[in-house]
């Protein structure tokens, strides 16, 4: 079956987790992926206990490459002849002074689709700063808006920015540009930041800025999506675990409320300050009166909007997780059989597929090379000169 973005190349030189992971998503639609890797990596890798790697390079290709050698430079210029995208996550003036930068790029290929993707951006006056998922939050108000109220700011679990504003949204762009090449018959470049994309998460909290919105401050747990009303919040159970209600809508509330035989609590579902307090002191009284499993037997069959909040280890073993095959395994050829997480977007025709393992570090390198031409005593010469690994 044909795989929707099968044809498509792409040559992927970033690092960490933002780019590698926008690459998993395109890869595993199809898409032709070769991670262009250093041959002394600044970090070591072990391939049986590298998370970055075995959870996000499936489906991809390796050739470990010098690019700061002439002739790793004539390589990757060949590469890019016949390559659809190529994505960076270098500093700005790094890709310039490797000689790898889209204006000499596209010399070598217009219809070439490149996407640099990087904290602040390709230009501004934080263009070269250093950072990471905590600088972009922070900078962005996520993190300000993010803990309970009174508190310091809490830390999420997951990193938003490099997968929300990063990853993703390098993947729209790329998608969007080689569907805009398909019309113009022109690649372009695609400057993607990770603070950008999380000021782009703010939508709702900055209108209520923009809008001198003043029902529900714009304060840690004082939010209606953040802990500061009785309706959308976090309870304690019996068994030490948690509950969560996620009742905006007023009927979802009444439900609730009727359930617990508190039918006294429905016009206090966003009371806020003193009045807030007390109504979720007394729902956290009630939620302690059952286990977590047990709130959510009896909430979901009464149209309330409950969910318990499930350790990690859960997570793989619910049934609506297992159910979406987002639970998936595969036979690594040295470490034997690995879970992945599978994959989230479903089609009915051109679903995705897994096809590969994540490979080892220039796994791959003499098959792309012998694919460009290189004979075997010249990849053996460019392995002596440190050009390849």
């Amino acid at each position: 079956m044909t795989l929707p973005l099968e044809g498509i190349r792409i040559l992927d030189l970033s690092r960490q987790l933002p780019g590698p992971y926008c690459t998993l998503m395109l890869g595993d639609l199809g898409a032709e992926v070769i991670k262009i890797e250093e041959t002394a990596p600044r970090w070591s890798i072990d391939e049986k206990t590298d998370p970055t790697r075995l959870s996000l390079d499936r489906n991809k290709k390796s050739i470990a490459l010098n690019l700061k050698t002439k002739e790793g430079k004539e390589i990757f210029y060949e590469l890019a002849r016949k390559a659809d995208v190529i994505l960076e996550s270098f500093r700005p003036e790094v890709k310039t002074r490797l000689g790898i930068d889209y204006e000499t790029i596209k010399k070598i290929n217009p219809e070439i689709v490149y996407c640099s993707l990087s904290g602040y951006g390709q230009d501004g006056p934080y263009r070269n700063l250093v950072g990471h998922d905590i600088n972009y939050i922070a900078i962005g108000g996520v993190l300000d808006i993010t803990g309970e109220s009174g508190g310091p700011p809490a830390i999420p679990g997951v990193q938003i920015a490099d997968l929300g504003g990063g990853g993703m949204l390098a993947a729209i762009g790329i998608l969007t540009a080689l569907i805009a090449r398909e019309k113009t018959g022109r690649g372009q470049f695609i400057d993607v930041a990770m603070l950008d994309g999380v000021v782009a998460w703010l939508s709702i909290h900055a209108w209520m800025h923009f809008a001198d919105f003043h029902a529900f401050p714009l304060k840690r747990g004082e939010m209606v999506l953040n802990g500061g009303v009785p309706c959308y919040n976090v309870y304690e159970t019996k068994d030490g675990k948690y509950i969560t209600i996620g009742a905006l809508e007023p009927w979802f509330w009444q439900n609730l409320c009727k359930t617990l035989d508190r039918e006294d609590l429905i016009p206090y579902q966003f009371a806020t300050g003193k009045e807030g307090i007390k109504v979720r002191s007394a729902l956290g009284k009630i939620f302690l009166a059952k286990n977590r499993d047990e709130w959510f037997d009896l909430l979901k069959d009464k149209d309330v909007c409950a969910a318990p909040v499930n350790t990690i280890e859960e997570v793989f073993t619910d049934p609506q997780v297992l159910h979406r095959k987002m639970l998936t395994e595969m036979a690594h050829p040295k470490i034997g059989k690995i879970k992945q997480i599978g994959i989230p977007i479903k089609f009915s025709d051109t679903p995705g597929r897994i096809r590969g393992t994540p490979p080892s570090l220039g796994q791959h390198t003499e098959e792309i090379l012998q694919g460009l031409g290189y004979g075997k005593d010249e990849i053996e010469e460019l392995r002596k000169k440190n050009v390849i690994a």
